[in-house]
């Protein structure tokens, strides 16, 4: 049976090993230290390394990790990682045969423009990096609207029960602003209060499912009345075309506090 360890780092990010007992693979290494101790002290053997985009907080740790372990790095064909040895594009198929673990592979650009997803269809997990987050989305630093939107609309599209293991513990903050755009959504409300509940008692929140999202995540819900007519009353748009629904959500929520 494989499980999934919840590795924390930095000020909010979450590291993830994909594990039997006793082989493990390593999602957006960040940061090698903690991964190193995990290993160590599950007492675990890495065997791949699975990275979502380039960004530092997210690929930081590999050098480190190859260090240690002579491994497959697999990344996006078209961010710009170092130490890649598998390069990889939609449709693609990670086999990983230590763990018996099979990932097909999303492109999903917005955050960055070449973001993927990982995909492990027989667990029901989705890998989804900086893409989607927990009642909220990535910021669009290389990618545009209609592409972010596509992206979303394409794990949108994954069964309900599919478990959501995003990078960041920033839900709390993301459903302030979920509720700012949706204010009469009453699963949204009640979501809300229980994740604070968690955050309180230092639970994760993370991973989410995709059900979930879809009920109460703004970023997935743009086609949703309501939420247009909220972004219209606070004039930031004048119709409800989704794409440009999105791009004003999606820079309010850059100026929210």
């Amino acid at each position: 049976m494989l499980s999934v360890l919840t590795v924390p780092a930095f000020n909010d990010n979450y590291l993830w090993i994909i594990h039997d007992g006793v082989h493990a693979a390593v999602v957006d290494p960040g940061d090698a230290a903690p991964i190193l101790d995990a290993l160590k002290q599950h007492k675990l053997s890495l065997v791949a390394i699975l990275l979502t985009h380039h960004h530092s907080d997210h690929v930081g740790g590999v050098v480190k990790l190859l260090q240690h372990f002579k491994v497959p790095v697999f990344a996006p064909r078209h961010d710009p990682i170092a130490n890649v040895t598998q390069p990889l594009d939609e449709g693609d198929i990670v086999n990983i045969p230590e763990l018996d673990l099979k990932l097909s592979v999303l492109e999903v650009p917005g955050h960055t423009l070449g973001h993927i997803a990982y995909v492990a269809a027989e667990q029901g997990w989705l890998f989804c990096g900086d893409t989607l987050f927990a009642g909220g989305c990535g910021r669009l630093f290389e990618g545009t609207p209609k592409q972010m939107l596509s992206s979303l609309d394409k794990l949108a599209a994954l069964p309900d029960d599919t478990k959501v293991y995003c990078a960041h513990e920033y839900t709390i903050s993301n459903l302030r602003f979920a509720l700012a755009a949706e204010p009469g959504n009453a699963a949204l409300s009640a979501r809300f209060k229980l994740e604070q509940a968690k955050r309180e008692q230092g639970i994760p929140t993370v991973p989410s499912n995709i059900g979930l999202e879809k009920t109460t995540n703004p970023f997935l819900r743009v086609r949703e009345p309501a939420i247009a007519q909220q972004l219209i009353a606070e004039d930031r748009v004048n119709n409800d075309d989704p794409v440009m629904v999105f791009a004003a959500l999606r820079e309010w929520k850059n100026g929210f506090r």
